[in-house]
Parts: C-alpha cells; structure tokens; sequence
C-alpha cells in the first residue's frame, strides 16, 4: 500500500473569530511538529499551505476538520498535550482509531471550533519529507 501526498491541496484557508489566539494555537500545535509560520501580516498568518485570517462582520469563522502528519505515536501524544495547553478543547485523546491498522490520532477542537486531528499511519518509509516547489 502506498499513500500519495501533496497532490491535491494548495492551500486551506480558515476564517478565526479571534485570530492572535488562533495563531499562538497552531504555532503551538505545529511547533510540536516542526513547522513553523511562513508569513503573517496584520490579521493574518500563513503555516505552509494553512492560510488564516480574522472573520469580520461579512463573514464567520470556519467549521472544518483538518488532520496533520505526525511522525510517530509521541508526536501525536505531545501534539495534544499542546493543543490542550494552548487553549484547545478534548475531542478525542491519543489512541488507536479504527480507521486502518496502525491508525494512531487525536483530536481537539481549536479556539473557532475546527476540528484539528494529529495522526500517525503507523511505521513507514517516505520517499521524501517534502515536495519542494521552485517558481520559475
């Protein structure tokens, strides 16, 4: 079984209610999985190919599930951990899901609600840790 990643995203952009807790959240919960902010401006920020900026009276924060790679079973425990502490809420603590074997998560809901699932597919190889894109 072989699992293809990096084709079919861009980018996700979510709408926060409140967005310099919803930054400290994910620059949090992503630290613990080595990525960092890319860029951010006023009322906005971008981690990799996660976009985010602060809903206003036209539009509402956004309801989505999104799920991050770990790299091993700890990673997802000290994701949560994180998530909580950063002001997250329990939706599902670290445990072997259903899913397919070797299915590790957890899930927290962030400050606007989303939510936000840390997963490890078991023991694998990559055949890289990144796609890298160069604009010509």
């Amino acid at each position: 079984m072989q699992f293809h990643t990096g084709r079919l995203i861009d980018h996700v952009h979510l709408r926060a209610r409140n967005v310099t807790n919803t930054r400290y959240f994910y620059e949090t919960v992503l630290g613990v999985l080595g990525i960092s902010v890319t860029a951010k401006g006023e009322g906005w920020f971008q981690i990799d190919e996660l976009f985010v900026d602060a809903a206003d009276a036209r539009t509402v924060p956004t309801h989505v599930h999104l799920a991050f790679q770990a790299r091993d079973r700890e990673t997802v425990d000290a994701f949560y951990q994180a998530a909580l502490s950063a002001g997250g809420t329990d939706n599902g603590a670290p445990g072997e899901r259903h899913y397919h074997p070797g299915y590790y998560a957890c899930f927290v809901l962030d400050p606007d609600g989303n939510n936000i699932e840390a997963v490890f597919h078991g023991p694998n190889r990559r055949s890289a840790p990144s796609i890298v894109i160069e604009p010509l």
